[in-house]
């Protein structure tokens, strides 16, 4: 029923404008409407985001969402420049890409966490998968 309609991602942070500044000049998002008590941030597809002030920001231990991409590496070495650090998981199976990005179950995968301490996700469908 529900997959009929889309679904959009919402972001806690503690602190709006740091959390702005982070995505806006270190992840590169344009927001496309600001609203009161946050600002919605739009993808390809149609999708969206939205980033919104909330006490809870941070307190998820799995990943908020993420971004279907072509690259994962190459989006690594990108965002890295612009002062991301990505996450490393020791105990996360699969093989590691020269950048860090995991390989298993027919993706590859990297996290990184903005500055409100939310896990995000670059993921790259493996060919064939």
């Amino acid at each position: 029923m529900l997959q009929d309609f889309p679904m959009y991602a919402y972001i806690p942070a503690s602190d709006l404008a740091r959390a702005r500044q982070f995505y806006e000049t270190k992840v590169g998002l344009r927001p496309k409407e600001v609203r009161e008590g946050g600002v919605v941030y739009e993808f390809a597809g149609g999708t969206a985001c939205f980033l919104y002030l909330s006490p809870n920001a941070g307190t998820s231990k799995a990943s908020q969402a993420f971004w279907s991409v072509p690259d994962v590496d190459a989006l690594i070495v990108a965002l890295k420049a612009k002062g991301v650090k990505f996450e490393d998981y020791p105990n996360e199976p699969g093989k590691r890409s020269a950048q860090g990005a995991i390989t298993e179950g027919g993706a590859k995968a990297a996290w990184f966490k903005d500055t409100e301490g939310n896990i995000m996700a670059l993921i790259e469908e493996a060919p064939g998968s």
